[in-house]
């Protein structure tokens, strides 16, 4: 049964927190700019027969409060710690979509890895922007989707926006094909949950970011996940894949989905490619966790 309660932030933002409960390994969803934690409605009742779910609202987004400071990137990863804190998790493994993936990108940054089983990287370029002293090779691996000019434009735009018609458009790109009409009114019912003023300043923190260089030193099990149907290069999710030591790469084809949200289109084929890459962390686990009793078990044998 999933239970609604609220976390405090150290900052005294009120953050709105479902959580399914349970014995089983954690996993955490953070979702995407402008979104909210019900779109994982696929995952939080298909994942969470064989393990605990956790999902917030980011500050500003959903249910949560919408205060007028923190709208950054590493404030919503220090949220994220907040979360962890109040919910008493040590270890839990991060499933980050779209800016989600920032978000755990900026909090392995600051506050390290101890805390974290494994990634689940979906959809999220390692620049948004493409700025001018980045080569064209370098903004196409980078998954740069907007210059420096169409990031303020659009930030500008959203600003100016009453009618919500911007955002909603900047979505909908976000689609290569036709969207099923009870899909994307959902969508737009979520994305219209964040008011400009938070949507404004994160979109341009967010967009500003460039996470090339932390990705090599992740040493935590990785999985990449693009769409081919996306907005996002696939290339780029190849690109991330290839600079985390050791990470894989699982690409949706269009059959399968076709744009920045597979777990929405396509929640069955998603979750069982989130199941396999984190039924494999835990055999690894209980693998080394064996093996460690065995040792302590031979040392405890050889002194007696």
């Amino acid at each position: 049964m999933v239970r609604e309660r609220t976390v405090v932030t150290s900052d005294g933002v009120e953050l709105s927190v479902r959580d399914t409960g349970g014995d089983g390994a954690v996993l955490i969803l953070l979702h995407g700019w402008g979104q909210t934690q019900a779109m994982f409605r696929g995952q939080a009742a298909g994942l969470a027969h064989r393990r605990r779910i956790v999902t917030f609202d980011m500050r500003g987004h959903g249910t949560s409060s919408r205060p007028d400071h923190g709208y950054r990137i590493a404030r919503l990863a220090a949220d994220l710690r907040d979360v962890l804190d109040a919910l008493r998790i040590e270890r839990a493994d991060l499933l980050g979509w779209s800016m989600g993936a920032s978000v755990i990108w900026s909090y392995l940054e600051l506050f390290g890895g101890s805390r974290v089983r494994s990634l689940l990287l979906v959809d999220q370029p390692a620049a948004v922007v493409a700025v001018p002293w980045m080569t064209e090779a370098e903004q196409a691996a980078a998954g740069s989707i907007l210059p420096v000019d169409g990031l303020t434009a659009l930030a500008k735009a959203v600003h100016e926006d009453d009618s919500g018609e911007v955002v909603r458009a900047f979505v909908r790109s976000m689609f290569t094909g036709e969207v099923d009409d009870d899909l994307w009114e959902f969508v737009t019912e979520q994305i219209a949950r964040t008011p400009r003023a938070a949507a404004v300043p994160l979109l341009f923190d967010h967009g500003t970011q460039d996470w090339r260089d932390v990705l090599p030193g992740i040493t935590l099990p990785t999985l990449v996940v693009g769409c081919e149907g996306s907005h996002v290069s696939p290339a780029s999710q190849q690109a991330v894949a290839e600079r985390i030591p050791g990470a894989r790469l699982h690409v949706f084809p269009r059959e399968v989905a076709s744009s920045h949200f597979p777990f929405l289109e396509n929640p069955a084929a998603f979750n069982a490619v989130v199941e396999a890459f984190l039924d494999e962390q835990a055999a690894v686990a209980t693998s080394v966790q064996r093996s460690a009793d065995t040792l302590s078990e031979s040392d405890g044998a050889r002194r007696s």
